[in-house]
């Protein structure tokens, strides 16, 4: 597939935080050859993807499980919500299979786990940062929680406010984190770079290709979504899926400055 560069185009530049690697133009097409991509890694790699399928699967379900112990529902969004955050950093494992396969290798479950500790300390730093951002957010849904009505009429006229504010609160968080982690995890496996230079590279990126990467993460919400209304038993294909795929858009999106041997 074949791209302009365009460098003189990005968004951001080179700063005291870190410096931008430059991004390619996307076509609306994009994102479903990445899908496609997607496909042939989960059927070349079933352990793998059942893997982390099931972990994918297994967490939510626990989450569930646990806060139905507290008799308290209404955190069981924020906390899927915390868990959808952390997502990107749990998909390493993913995003090595497929670099395993551009390589003309066979992944291994166990290669695929110690992906992390590739350039471990700034992946950890990432896995921190979306932690505090998983942190802020629950915070946030406590105070929102304020707007729920202590009871509800036949008309649930009361509860607009809380999901007005709420759903609106949530997708603002969903495209902060989608656009500093579209692409930033990849970016630390593939590369010996720091955590600002990987993230403000996925911003400038997303940025950069504002119209394609809302059509990516419109796919990713039908995907989760999709998942959450088969109790997320979808997730143990999606997630994987969608992992996959977003390595493929990271080797479409990201540029480098030799041609990649293994493409």
């Amino acid at each position: 597939m074949s791209h302009t560069m365009r460098k003189e185009e990005n968004a951001l530049h080179d700063n005291e935080l870190g410096r931008v690697i430059p991004c390619n133009e996307l076509d609306w097409s994009d994102p479903f050859t990445w899908l496609k991509l997607a496909m042939v890694d989960l059927t070349r790699a079933p352990l793998v993807t059942l893997f982390y399928g099931i972990i994918f699967t297994l967490i939510p379900m626990g989450i569930v499980y646990l806060v139905s112990l507290t008799e308290n529902h209404l955190v069981i969004a924020p906390a899927l919500v915390c868990f959808m955050l952390l997502g990107p950093f749990l998909a390493a494992g993913l995003y090595d299979a497929s670099w395993e396969f551009g390589k003309g290798r066979k992944p291994s479950l166990w290669h695929s786990i110690k992906a992390i500790h590739r350039n471990s300390v700034h992946e950890w730093a990432f896995a921190v940062l979306l932690l505090v951002i998983m942190i802020f957010w629950l915070r946030i849904a406590s105070l929102i929680h304020a707007f729920y009505p202590p009871f509800i009429s036949n008309d649930f006229s009361e509860l607009i406010p809380f999901l007005v504010i709420g759903s609106g609160v949530g997708a603002l968080l969903a495209m902060f984190v989608f656009t500093i982690s579209a692409f930033t995890q990849p970016i630390l496996i593939e590369r010996k770079v720091d955590l600002m230079t990987a993230v403000l590279s996925s911003i400038n990126a997303v940025w950069s290709n504002k119209l394609v990467m809302i059509l990516w993460a419109a796919i990713i919400f039908v995907g989760v979504l999709i998942g959450f209304l088969t109790n997320f038993i979808a997730f143990i294909v999606i997630m994987p899926l969608l992992g996959f795929a977003t390595w493929h858009g990271y080797l479409d999106t990201i540029t480098t400055k030799r041609k990649r041997n293994f493409m």
